[in-house]
């Protein structure tokens, strides 16, 4: 019996082989019809035998390519059309009422980098060499459906060559937008300095003559601006110590880690301890940054990463960056003969290239060659450029993988995303409740709501339905840049969406730009308390609608009492909040001052837990030198001293006191030394036994550290004008954790050992507050979320206890854990207040 249907493929469909995928799949079942590519997703029209037509829509689900999501299939019975053959039509250019997915960029797939070094193949060596399971999407499309005419490739018209494999169905270039070669394609450019001629490698002999020039500079230690998929990096020679220092000064990074990009897998078992699960991210087809473990006595340069137990590394993922790393390791094993390049020993030297984003400090990344030219013209001694426009800005992707269970005496990890962007942003997080039925109250708002996301680490949330298109990150919405470009970056998601916002959300922090641009738009507005959006992000990528102990500990978040939260314990759910437990407020003398110089933020901790008498105190706080008096008169008189519960302050003051980080250069550097002072003296997750050994500490009985560190909990005072939001019902006191942490420097115990205790008790803060809100209100499920825990320690830790304890534990899998989450929880606040 022959059968007719249509079927409509919902998901990333576009720019990722899915229409030859349906072309091929046809001959295999001898199907008749057609597909076809529309802003909705692909439509097909599917006649032949009724057992062949189930087995070609199984295909679809089953064997997708890799790059693709299939999010619905759709399937309709339709009459005969008695279509004799299959083919594949061109998109339909009618207006739907929903838009498709678009692929994340991809990087250069095995096949294509295969043929970029083979002398024999057309494309040898050719920069911009991809094919349908590869190479740029999101940062090229100008408008939907994703056609060449709707990106930036459609100012290079196809050579005869190319367009015949475009054509053709059957050929891995089919209707790859980006496909090009030396004859038609875009050309890399070259300048040294900002204002030197510009040279067009449009033959291969051009094109390698600029490599050429480009590694003969990075050997000379220069620094280069190269342009990838998203933006510019800066680029320089990782082994070279005076050139990494040079770039440091010109860019004005002083201590913040530099990623670094090695040629291959071989080079980075060199370098760090890499689990097959970190292995198969760090090579797959997204390419992001992956911090690893440096494996002891690794060969890594000074000022990379110094001072930490990681380092950020990656593998090149566009076909320039293939090229540049390959020519510079020849160089480079060249300049260093008694180098091995064959050895795969540990601790062995390898080339390197740092791979840093290409922006002046706190800018934006600069995507355009001539604005790279211009404002990085004080950093760069020459530019490696082309001429294919970027349309939207992107950064690297940072993640690394976690410890999140065991199963069968192995370990079960889950990538944690620092930073989400390129290869993930903007797949879509779904925020559907999980076996709920609308009719049970979850049902989402109608419309489409704008989420403005906080001021730092900042990403916007458009939400249609259940599906919430999380921006890539954008940054500190602090300056006039970074605010320009979050502008543009949402009105390139509204209309490559084909979203029109009737509703916004935002920080409840009445002086972020954010807050203060959705209060203008003359739509509804939700405010949405920071912390609370913490927790929701968390119940949203879980599906999670009932309530939940969220735990919120990060540095800073406007407190629905106008005091600095960042150590919460709340009563959560999609619509509200209540505060059950807060860290007790300490004074931040000087406020932003008490950041930027912890010591002041360790005065003010000292001065509330009573403890400046502690004969460990003076030395401890004595390079404030007169600074301790003015402190203590802010404090005293309330002076530009702000009251915060923040536990990232705490960890900067447990910091400050340890002479750990007195002077941060970058924000968190502080907690992030603490954690690492435990680590690079030989712990890691293990725990106690190991640090202590590694100290050469004869080990204190565990039970009786936890004791002397231990956070106590005390009954909270009301007021007559308390409320279940502003006023929590406990508080946790740290004093004995700091008391504790004096006594121990005071007796001489090393700082690897402190910082291990100090972190247990963090942990053991965790799950107490666990445990008080399941004896309470019998509330078993908690969701972890702030910028505090990215601190590998401590999360590790807190799901293992929690979950031995008991408890059914969420963090965030699809978003960062800092503020890189906040505008989807905003977005499904409002969704769940607005469908009310």
């Amino acid at each position: 019996m022959i059968d007719a249907v249509d079927i409509h493929v919902k998901g990333i469909v576009q720019g990722v082989g899915f229409r030859p995928f349906v072309y091929r799949m046809a001959k295999k079942y001898l199907i008749n019809g057609w597909v076809l590519n529309a802003t909705d997703g692909v439509h097909i029209h599917a006649e032949g035998e009724s057992a062949l037509v189930d087995e070609f829509i199984m295909e679809l689900s089953d064997n997708a390519p890799a790059a693709s999501k299939v999010e619905e299939i759709d399937i309709k019975e339709v009459p005969l059309e008695d279509f004799d053959s299959f083919e594949i039509r061109f998109s339909d250019d009618e207006d739907v009422a929903e838009t498709t997915l678009v692929s994340p960029e991809l990087a250069t797939c095995d096949d294509c980098v295969a043929e970029l070094f083979n002398p024999n193949d057309r494309r040898y060596r050719y920069p911009f060499i991809n094919c349908t399971n590869c190479g740029p999407r999101f940062t090229i499309i100008d408008h939907l459906p994703y056609d060449r005419a709707a990106t930036s490739m459609a100012a290079f018209p196809m050579c005869e060559k190319c367009a015949a494999e475009y054509a053709d169905p059957l050929d891995r270039r089919f209707h790859a937008q980006p496909d090009a070669c030396f004859e038609c394609g875009p050309s890399v450019t070259w300048s040294v300095g900002a204002d030197g001629p510009i040279s067009l490698g449009k033959t291969r002999e051009e094109s390698d003559a600029i490599f050429a020039a480009a590694v003969e500079m990075l050997m000379a230690g220069k620094i280069l601006a190269v342009k990838g998929l998203g933006g510019f990096h800066l680029v320089c020679d990782a082994n070279n110590a005076d050139a990494v220092a040079e770039l440091r000064r010109r860019k004005r990074r002083d201590g913040k880690a530099l990623a670094v990009m090695a040629q291959g897998m071989g080079d980075v078992r060199a370098l760090c301890e890499a689990s097959e699960e970190e292995e198969a991210v760090l090579a797959g087809s997204t390419r992001p940054i992956v911090l690893l473990r440096k494996r002891p006595g690794a060969a890594i340069g000074a000022g990379l990463a110094d001072g930490l137990s990681e380092l950020g590394v990656m593998l090149p993922y566009t076909p320039v960056q293939h090229l540049l790393m390959h020519d510079f390791a020849e160089a480079w094993y060249a300049a260093n003969p008694a180098v091995d390049e064959a050895g795969d020993e540990p601790g062995r030297l390898v080339p390197l290239l740092v791979m840093t984003s290409g922006n002046v400090h706190d800018e934006p990344i600069c995507i355009a060659d001539k604005e790279a030219r211009a404002k990085l013209a004080d950093i760069a001694d020459a530019f490696l450029g082309n001429n294919r426009p970027i349309l939207t800005r992107f950064d690297d992707s940072v993640v690394r993988l976690i410890k999140v269970d065991e199963a069968d005496e192995k370990p079960v990890y889950a990538i944690q995303f620092l930073r989400r962007a390129r290869g993930y942003a903007p797949v879509p997080v779904s925020v559907a409740a999980e076996g709920v039925a609308p009719a049970e109250g979850v049902a989402p708002a109608e419309g489409i709501i704008f989420a403005a996301g906080p001021e730092q680490k900042n990403t916007f949330t458009l939400l249609r339905g259940t599906d919430g298109f999380v921006s890539q990150h954008i940054g500190d919405v602090e300056n006039a840049e970074t605010y320009d470009a979050w502008l543009a970056t949402k009105d390139r998601f509204e209309s490559l969406f084909e979203m029109t916002p009737t509703a916004v959300a935002c920080d409840l922090h009445p002086e972020y730009l954010t807050s203060k641009w959705a209060h203008h738009q003359g739509l509804p507005v939700t405010e949405v308390q920071h912390h609370h959006a913490h927790i929701v992000s968390v119940m949203a990528e879980h599906g999670l609608t009932d309530a939940v102990c969220g735990i919120a500990f990060d540095g800073t978040g406007y407190g629905e009492d106008g005091a600095i939260w960042g150590g919460e314990v709340l009563l959560a759910n999609r619509q509200a909040f209540e505060r059950f437990a807060n860290f007790a407020y300490v004074p931040m003398p000087g406020g932003t001052a008490a950041i930027k110089h912890p010591l002041r933020m360790a005065y003010g901790v000292l001065w509330a837990y009573d403890l400046l008498e502690h004969p460990a105190a003076a030395a401890a706080l004595a390079p404030l030198g007169d600074e301790a008096e003015v402190c203590d008169t802010m404090i005293e008189r309330g002076l530009n001293t702000p009251m915060t519960s923040s536990v990232g302050r705490l960890f900067d003051a447990a910091s400050a006191l340890l002479g750990i980080c007195t002077e941060p250069s970058y924000e968190g550097e502080g907690a992030i030394l603490l954690e690492a002072a435990m680590e690079t003296a030989g712990a890691d997750v293990a725990g106690a036994a190991a640090v202590e050994e590694a100290a050469g500490v004869a080990g204190e009985d565990e039970l009786a550290a936890k004791e002397r560190y231990a956070v106590i909990v005390e009954k909270n005072t009301a007021t007559e004008t308390s409320t279940a939001q502003d006023t929590s019902v406990l508080l946790l006191d740290a004093e004995p954790t700091f008391h504790a942490l004096l006594d121990d420097l005071a007796a001489g115990v090393p700082a690897s050992v402190i910082s291990r205790r100090f972190h247990d008790a963090m942990v053991g803060a965790i799950v107490m507050s666990a445990e008080l809100v399941r004896a309470m209100y019998d509330i078993s499920t908690v969701a972890l979320s702030g910028g505090v825990f990215m601190n590998r320690y401590l999360v590790e830790h807190a799901l293992a206890d929690l979950a031995a304890a008991g408890f059914t534990v969420a963090i965030n899998r699809d978003l960062p854990p800092n503020d890189g989450c906040i505008s989807l929880g905003q977005a499904v606040v409002a969704s769940a207040r607005l469908g009310e």
